[in-house]
């Protein structure tokens, strides 16, 4: 059994408080409703289910032939996948016939480490983590959930602005305190959404991995940055950004601070990057406007997205995506990398999935059978609906 411990304000419209799982795990509740954001009521319903002992993380392995750094993670074949809503271990504990995730009979925005991660801190001493050698190494780290809502039906494109902003929010604090932790070294937030991407739950969630190394696409982020910044003395991310903004034809949507636009390279049918006016390296570097900002522009992009595809009785199909924040790297780049959000779908038409074949997943050439422009066009077109 375990309980809470003091919650704090993170925000006027956010508060913070930290519970202990009855393996151990942590949970953390970001409220924004009442008499949880006042402090009126307490979060202390405590977790009473016999869990055992927490799940170790498994092994990294390097491959020789590229030097990437992959997670072997067994332990997670046995996880829990699409099951029936009435078992759903993301929604609140009462609403179905055995208890959840969450010891809690109504949530806002609830976060917990991973019951099955990939990555744990549970994976043995993370000073063979920060520098790992070649060969094998313990998997440290930490995965963690963000449950948007309580709401197992709803979508992060349903939520309310205020709801946005609380997720900003805790992803703004999970950032912060995952790149606080000895041995991480990159901290990636996302969402899969859409059986058609592999999502083992329903519930609308989101997850956060903090990695002990810096993960291959994000290291070739930080190598163009690098290079850019020592031939030109400028950032990479603010030179795309403006040339996008020049040019107009992959513009999706501007506010004051931040941009949406199908990037000019695009390499999945649908692609759009989120991107800030303001050179930051990550999410806690924000100022309050700007969250203020990115949550009712993301919004108004899903919601976009969510009308992208239509069927031919007219009833709009969910657009299944990835996104992802690309952040700095805990430890390097800081001074040449640039904040941005990827959101991507391997949907290439009503019922057809863009697949990764021979030329993308054997040597990485990818080939767009969709172009950007016709993607912006698009995504402008089904704008304020």
């Amino acid at each position: 059994m375990a309980g809470t411990s003091r919650s704090t304000l993170l925000s006027p419209t956010v508060r913070r408080t930290p519970s202990v799982l009855a393996d151990g795990r942590e949970l953390i509740y970001f409220d924004d409703t009442e008499p949880w954001l006042s402090g009126a009521a307490e979060r202390s319903q405590p977790d009473e289910r016999a869990l055992g002992p927490r799940a170790a993380a498994g092994t990294m392995r390097r491959d020789a032939l590229t030097g990437d750094w992959v997670a072997i993670a067994g332990h997670r074949q046995g996880r829990t996948f699409l099951p029936p809503k009435d078992e759903c271990p993301l929604c609140p504990t009462g609403r179905g016939t055995v208890p959840s995730e969450i010891p809690a009979h109504d949530y806002d925005v609830v976060v917990f480490e991973n019951r099955f991660p990939s990555f744990s801190t549970v994976a043995g001493d993370p000073s063979g983590a920060e520098h790992p050698p070649e060969g094998e190494s313990p998997a440290y780290g930490r995965c963690e959930v963000v449950c948007f809502t309580s709401e197992h039906d709803a979508s992060f494109s349903s939520l309310t602005p205020s709801r946005a902003r609380t997720l900003v929010e805790a992803w703004v604090d999970r950032t912060r305190e995952l790149s606080a932790m000895r041995g991480v070294a990159h901290v990636f937030c996302f969402e899969n959404r859409g059986p058609e991407i592999g999502v083992t739950l329903h519930h609308p969630h989101g997850q956060i991995y903090a990695y002990p190394f810096v993960p291959t696409r994000s290291r070739l982020l930080l190598e163009r940055a690098t290079d850019h910044h020592r031939r030109t003395g400028r950032l990479l991310g603010a030179d795309v950004l403006a040339a996008e903004r020049a040019a107009g034809s992959r513009v999706v949507l501007s506010g004051e601070h931040w941009t949406a636009y199908v990037p000019y390279a695009a390499r999945w049918p649908v692609e759009v990057h989120l991107v800030p006016h303001r050179d930051v390296p990550d999410l806690v570097a924000l100022d309050d406007e700007e969250r203020g900002e990115l949550a009712a522009v993301y919004l108004d992009l899903l919601r976009r997205l969510d009308r992208y595809f239509v069927a031919r009785d007219g009833a709009p199909i969910p657009l299944p995506y990835i996104a992802g924040w690309h952040q700095a790297p805990v430890h390097e780049g800081r001074d040449v990398s640039r904040l941005h959000l990827q959101v991507m779908s391997v949907m290439r038409a009503p019922g057809k999935l863009k697949y990764l074949a021979g030329s993308e997943s054997g040597v990485g050439a990818w080939i767009n059978d969709v172009a950007p422009e016709a993607v912006a066009a698009r995504l402008r077109e089904v704008g304020g609906e």
